[in-house]
C-alpha cells in the first residue's frame, strides 16, 4: 500500500478549482463549506460530484438534505474560501448572498454556480461521495481560485 505523505504529496500536485457548497438545514439556517473535491460527472444527465470528508461539520447535514449549491470562487475570493474553511457556526455574517431558484444559498460574485439535488450518496473511504443534478446554473466573470500544494494559486493568462 502507498505511503499516506507520500500519496498526499502526489495529489498535491494536481491543481483543482476551489468551492463552496451551500445549503441549508430544516430551520432555513444556511450553511457552508469551501470544497475542491468537486467534479463534473455528466452532461446528460447534467450532473456533478462532490467529496466530502466524513469528519467534516457538514457531513451530517448533507446526509438529510436534498439539496446544495456548488460556488466556484474567483481569484479574489480566498479570504471567503478560507472563512468557509474555518470552524466558525456564522460563516455567512457578513457575506453577499442570495436564495437561488430553488432556495439555496449562492454566494455573491462567484465565477459560477450550480444549484443541484441530490441523486446519490456513496460512503467511500473516510469520505462521503454525494451526486447532484445540475437544475440550475449560471456564470460570472473572472479568473479562478486554485488550490495547488496545499495554498492558493491564480491562473495566469
Amino acid at each position: 500500500m502507498i505511503d499516506q505523505d507520500l500519496f498526499r504529496a502526489v495529489l498535491g500536485r494536481f491543481a483543482s478549482g476551489v468551492t463552496v457548497v451551500t445549503t441549508r438545514d430544516q430551520d432555513g439556517t444556511p450553511h457552508g463549506m469551501t470544497v475542491s473535491a468537486f467534479a463534473s460527472l455528466s452532461l446528460d444527465p447534467p450532473l456533478v460530484l462532490i467529496c466530502v470528508a466524513n469528519d467534516a461539520t457538514m457531513t451530517p447535514l448533507l446526509a438529510h438534505v436534498e439539496q446544495f449549491a456548488v460556488n466556484v470562487l474567483s481569484s479574489t475570493q480566498e479570504a471567503m474560501s478560507r472563512r468557509f474553511a474555518g470552524k466558525s457556526d456564522d460563516r455567512f455574517v457578513g457575506i453577499g448572498f442570495h436564495d437561488g431558484r430553488t432556495g439555496i444559498p449562492v454566494l455573491d460574485d462567484v465565477l459560477a454556480w450550480l444549484q443541484c439535488k441530490i441523486v446519490a450518496r456513496y460512503p467511500s473511504g473516510d469520505h462521503v461521495l454525494i451526486v447532484g443534478q445540475v437544475e440550475h446554473a449560471d456564470v460570472g466573470d473572472g479568473r479562478p481560485l486554485l488550490y495547488y500544494r496545499g495554498g492558493y494559486a491564480m491562473l495566469e493568462r
